[in-house]
């Protein structure tokens, strides 16, 4: 629609538009209709430009507000997945039988509801065992004991690390071996 309203703009930018399309050497052509040829093509040019830079702007918008609503409920399924464990913690805390058996099994199952909840979110521990080298990467020595095992082996581990898909989340703290002196 557009095409046949700059054609009917200007009847000089059709017969020159024709003669070009034509095969005619633009040195053929009347200096003002290449001239309003030439006009007539920057002004579709600029058109096209502009269309193509107001979809830019848009697509870049809405990558703005996909990325901000990514962030703003990326803690989405975490949160689904930990309200049951808060609900069963409640429901122990309200328990006033005083059965310890009880209560005991009620906080051993809270406790698996959340390792299924951490595993559904891809947290995984990092639990090392005595014995094992020290990774700098997964593990923080806390302090060094003096031990017959080799140097920067761990003793024991003083508290669970965890990663969140390959991320550390928090490294595994450790106490690690030195040579008796």
């Amino acid at each position: 629609m557009q095409d046949q309203e700059h054609q009917n703009l200007n009847p000089d930018v059709n017969a020159a538009a024709e003669a070009a399309d034509a095969g005619a050497p633009e040195e053929a052509l009347a200096p003002e209709a290449r001239i309003a040829a030439l006009e007539a093509e920057l002004a579709d040019m600029k058109e096209q430009f502009l269309r193509s830079r107001a979809d830019l702007e848009n697509q870049r918008r809405r990558t703005q507000e996909e990325v901000a609503a990514a962030h703003k409920y990326a803690v989405n399924k975490l949160a689904q997945e930990l309200l049951p464990v808060k609900d069963s913690l409640e429901m122990a805390l309200a328990d006033q039988s005083g059965q310890f058996d009880n209560l005991k099994f009620g906080v051993d199952l809270t406790l698996k509801q959340l390792a299924a909840a951490f595993e559904k979110v891809q947290i995984r521990e990092i639990a090392p065992a005595a014995g094992d080298r020290l990774d700098p990467h997964q593990h923080q020595a806390m302090t060094m004991e003096p031990s017959d095992l080799e140097p920067n082996t761990i003793v024991r581990v003083m508290q669970k690390g965890y990663l969140i898909a390959d991320r550390v989340l928090r490294p595994a703290m450790v106490v690690v071996s030195k040579p008796k002196s």
